[in-house]
């Protein structure tokens, strides 16, 4: 009668064990293949059906270790460390607007864009960069337009990141744009829409933003020097 293991797991090399199997040595080298296959059927069958590690909790967690690396940051200058209440609101209020986006975000991708609404190619680096920020700041010339006017053209001063376009982005789309956008709005709605969880890719997109940052904060003297950054 066949073992619970061969039935679920059947034997690609069936060997009788036949006589003599009793008085096999493990200890040492098989003398042909027919008494290699006995003994790893005698050592298969000595081996417990369930096998329980005891790990003893407490010495695992005196091992692990958070290794990050924070080459290439810069400390902040005296006066621009955020307090920790600070960075504690931020992380609350960030965590709010994603839960937002995951709450609404099919409602939003169902919705028609307007006509003027010409999203580009994945591919299309410069065309992103047009679409996201404008002819005016892409061309690096000054605007005179603001979002409180009341006919805004979004060729020349940017589209928002209005859910209803962002919400059409997968996390391959987001991860791209982010590589090259890092202007207000787009890069706060792109790090919102992440999805969890984060690919290689985002993790080193981010630590790059971290680091970007860092070099501009460093720089930074005093109150005026803010508007310039």
């Amino acid at each position: 009668m066949k073992s619970d293991v061969e039935e679920l797991m059947p034997r690609l090399l069936p060997v009788e064990c036949g006589a003599g199997t009793e008085d096999l040595d493990l200890s040492g080298p098989p003398r042909n293949p027919q008494e290699y296959l006995r003994q790893v059927q005698l050592e298969a069958s000595l081996c417990p059906e369930v096998v329980v590690a005891q790990i003893d909790p407490k010495k695992l967690k005196k091992k692990q270790t958070v290794n990050i690396s924070v080459a290439g940051c810069h400390a902040a200058p005296a006066g621009f460390s955020p307090s920790l209440s600070w960075q504690q609101q931020q992380v609350s209020n960030f965590s709010d607007v994603r839960q937002s986006i995951t709450k609404n975000r099919r409602h939003w991708s169902s919705q028609s864009l307007d006509d003027n609404v010409l999203m580009p190619k994945l591919t299309d680096e410069e065309g992103w960069k047009r679409f996201c920020l404008g002819e005016k700041v892409y061309l690096g010339s000054s605007s005179g337009h603001t979002d409180a006017e009341p006919a805004v053209d979004y060729s020349k001063v940017g589209f928002p990141p209005f859910l209803s376009i962002v919400s059409r982005l997968n996390q391959v789309n987001r991860l791209y744009l982010l590589d090259f956008l890092s202007k207000g709005r787009w890069l706060y709605a792109l790090l919102a829409c992440l999805e969890k969880p984060l690919l290689p890719e985002a993790h080193s997109s981010i630590r790059q933003l971290a680091r970007r940052c860092a070099q501009l904060r460093s720089t930074l003297v005093g109150p005026a020097s803010l508007h310039s950054v």
